[in-house]
């Protein structure tokens, strides 16, 4: 259990740490930094991939026997996760909407 307890804080922190570098994304495309707004949505890219790694950490103990036990923390970290992705997906939508307006504003950078 301790194993899939780090396992499951592994995935809970890296989410957070996508949707925290997916709104500060927004924030800087709506300052018009699109340059960080750009290497915002990479790290919570990269950041998604690591609780990914995680989450199949998860299924392949699973699927190869061992014993899973399914609490509270083990939904919330998938919780977690998903609404990770959503945000990060809408993110990216929200900094081209900007990078659009900034373009035809003629302030685009």
């Amino acid at each position: 259990m301790e194993m899939q307890l780090e396992t499951l804080m592994g995935l809970i922190i890296n989410a957070g740490n996508a949707k925290s570098d997916a709104m500060e994304a927004i924030q800087a495309a709506k300052a018009n930094d699109f340059s960080k707004a750009k290497e915002k949505l990479a790290a919570a890219d990269q950041a998604l991939l690591k609780a990914h790694h995680s989450q199949t950490e998860l299924l392949k103990d699973e699927a190869s026997g061992k014993e899973m036990t399914v609490t509270l923390l083990t939904v919330h970290s998938q919780d977690h996760l998903m609404t990770a992705i959503t945000f990060n997906d809408l993110a990216k939508e929200i900094v081209e909407v900007y990078q659009h307006l900034a373009a035809k504003e003629g302030d685009g950078k």
